[in-house]
């Protein structure tokens, strides 16, 4: 079986990293978890080394999640890669088989997991952007994936469409049960919903600005 690293961007999660990493250190299927924490102030670092993690990463200064992602990438050579959000609640084995099994038998280059949002949300999602956090992929899908490409949202909808612009297979599962801390949690009702409106705004923002750069993804030839 190929060796699957697991990649976390932490940034201000010590509640739930914990969790996160014992999961995917139980799971047959990942070789390796490595936490990256990005500009955290409270104790993500420390609650990543007590769960188990085999490397934990500290940036002093935040630079986004997909510069922790991508520095989480230099500390392993796997072949496969997982990634997975450090806010996630009720993630189990099964969630990491079903997401990681079409990649490891080659049947996908990238397959995500799309979160459980109960039966009137979740429809409805399979029908937008994937952006979700937790995706496993061949590592080509992000190494080739140019810098400027990796800000923001932009680091999902980019791997999405160079999967298309190559031609590569990817999908999505279903995770049953599987939730996330709201921002409602986080920030409380008002600046959650405000901070959900500039999430939506940012997504639309990126897919633009990834489709306008589209040739960039193309592998040469």
């Amino acid at each position: 079986m190929s060796k699957v690293a697991a990649i976390i961007p932490a940034l201000n999660e010590e509640k739930t990293i914990g969790g996160v990493v014992r999961t995917l250190k139980s799971s047959p299927f990942v070789h390796e978890v490595i936490v990256v924490s990005d500009g955290s102030t409270d104790h993500t670092a420390q609650e990543a080394t007590a769960a188990g993690a085999d490397a934990v990463q500290v940036l002093s200064t935040r630079g986004g999640k997909g510069n922790a992602m991508a520095y989480g990438l230099t500390r392993t050579d796997a072949p496969i890669i997982f990634f997975a959000d450090a806010d996630l609640k009720r993630l189990n084995v099964d969630h990491i088989r079903a997401i990681l099994e079409p990649v490891l038998e080659g049947k996908r280059a990238m397959n995500v997991g799309l979160r459980d949002r109960g039966r009137f949300w979740t429809w409805p999602a399979k029908f937008l952007p994937l952006i979700g956090g937790e995706r496993a992929l061949r590592r080509e899908v992000f190494d080739n994936i140019p810098g400027h490409l990796r800000q923001g949202f932009k680091v999902e909808i980019a791997m999405n469409a160079y999967c298309r612009a190559n031609n590569l297979s990817y999908g999505y599962v279903v995770m049953p049960g599987i939730g996330i801390v709201r921002k409602m949690e986080k920030f409380g009702v008002l600046r959650g919903f405000v901070e959900y409106i500039k999430m939506w705004i940012a997504v639309g923002k990126a897919m633009f600005e990834v489709r306008l750069a589209r040739h960039l993804l193309r592998r040469k030839t």
